[in-house]
């Protein structure tokens, strides 16, 4: 049973039928998914959530599908850690981790938004998918499409770190590197999409994949025993993720699965990427483009779609914005892994980089609980941290060297007691 009343569009309100559309021919504003929320109350309970297996698809009523998924069918269900060494490292409470480093299949929360968009496509009959991306994106349509034989092309900045392009192309895809910024790729991409008529995930298939965002935010409530964080910091490139992580809470509290909605949203960028940020600081509506210089590729988008949407969602809830410098973002890297076990790209660095900075001004009280959003592996971006780390020694076979090693370089190869 389908549970989608229409597309709707977010500014105007006016309602369309269900196809692969993402602008409103009156006002040019978005369009999202509208849902038949009282047929779902009806059906839909924590029991029955509870009962399923343990991936996206244990919320299906609540994303924009007309039968059943086909496509990331392990999507999903990934680790909320409780960080309590990074937390007693940077001075709070009681600190969490939702750690989509390690979704499956491509160890990015994409993984989600691609599994409904492909899901949906499918229902409408696309036979090619493409879409235009920083990176992550483009490693989950090459992986998805492959699993279930679809033809698919991707469009990436050509110089996107080597590691996602080789993450991209094991798959068989169809990868076209263009000269420019994300935002020139994504111009191109709707061009194409209108002249070829492929099914573009984040273009013209856009307000469906966009909910599958809030899986994140629904698997977070689940996983905090049926109740929300006080304080979440969310990292944005286009904005989107942010808000449907706040739209999925809105919607547990509607439903009477959570008690209290009184979570705090925080939007985290790189400093050399970060319209909606200096939006939010500056108390501006206005989302000025900028040309990205920064080593969180991931998140190098100048000009955000979702930016007004986003830095809205801060203000109401009472977060705020911050940045992260590159060197802050490796710093942030190294603390994560070193405390917590935890290999974050860049954006992760980007999103720890923020908290403590959000925490050391005062603005995310210490005592409180805070949850960090982790959305890509750090395996993917391992060209970021050159330069940063030191090369291990190199001795011969020989208990005498290691004993020469352990000599020369002090404390550093003794074991503590």
């Amino acid at each position: 049973m389908s549970f989608i009343h229409a597309l709707k569009c977010r500014e105007c309100g006016k309602e369309y039928p269900k196809e692969a559309l993402h602008v409103c021919e009156y006002c040019f504003g978005p369009l999202e998914v509208a849902y038949d929320y009282d047929a779902i109350k009806k059906v839909l309970t924590k029991e029955l959530i509870e009962s399923r297996e343990p991936n996206m698809w244990r919320y299906k009523e609540l994303l924009p599908l007309e039968n059943d998924p086909t496509v990331g069918m392990q999507v999903g269900y990934t680790p909320l850690v409780k960080a309590d060494n990074l937390a007693k490292a940077i001075g709070v409470k009681e600190l969490y981790l939702k750690n989509d480093a390690v979704n499956f299949p491509t160890l990015s929360f994409k993984d989600r938004v691609v599994s409904v968009a492909m899901s949906r496509a499918r229902e409408m009959g696309f036979k090619t998918m493409a879409c235009a991306s920083t990176g992550n994106l483009a490693n989950s349509v090459a992986a998805n499409a492959a699993a279930c034989g679809m033809e698919n092309f991707v469009f990436i900045p050509c110089d996107l770190e080597q590691t996602k392009i080789t993450g991209t192309l094991v798959y068989g895809s169809k990868v076209v590197g263009i000269k420019g910024t994300y935002d020139e790729v994504n111009r191109l991409c709707s061009e194409i999409a209108g002249k070829y008529g492929w099914g573009f995930v984040n273009i013209n298939l856009r307000p469906y994949y966009a909910e599958g965002s809030k899986s994140f935010g629904y698997e977070i409530a689940e996983q905090l025993g049926w109740k929300l964080p006080k304080h979440i910091v969310v990292p944005m490139a286009g904005g989107s993720l942010i808000t449907k992580i706040w739209k999925a809470f809105k919607e547990f509290h509607d439903f009477g699965f959570v008690p209290d909605l009184d979570t705090k949203v925080y939007g985290a960028q790189a400093s050399g990427c970060s319209p909606i940020v200096t939006a939010v600081k500056s108390g501006s509506e206005l989302i000025k483009p900028v040309k990205p210089n920064t080593i969180a590729k991931s998140l190098a988008i100048g000009n955000p779609a979702d930016g007004f949407y986003s830095a809205r969602v801060m203000r109401d809830t009472g977060g705020w914005g911050e940045d992260a410098s590159d060197p802050e973002i490796i710093s942030a890297i190294k603390m994560l892994a070193e405390t917590e076990g935890v290999f974050a790209e860049t954006a992760g660095g980007v999103t720890l980089g923020a908290t403590i900075k959000l925490i050391e001004a005062g603005r995310i009280p210490r005592d409180e609980s805070i949850v960090i959003s982790i959305t890509g592996n750090g395996l993917k971006t391992q060209e970021a941290l050159k330069g940063s780390l030191t090369d291990p020694p190199v001795i011969n076979a020989s208990l005498g060297d290691f004993d020469t090693l352990v000599k020369e370089s002090g404390t550093e190869f003794v074991a503590k007691d």
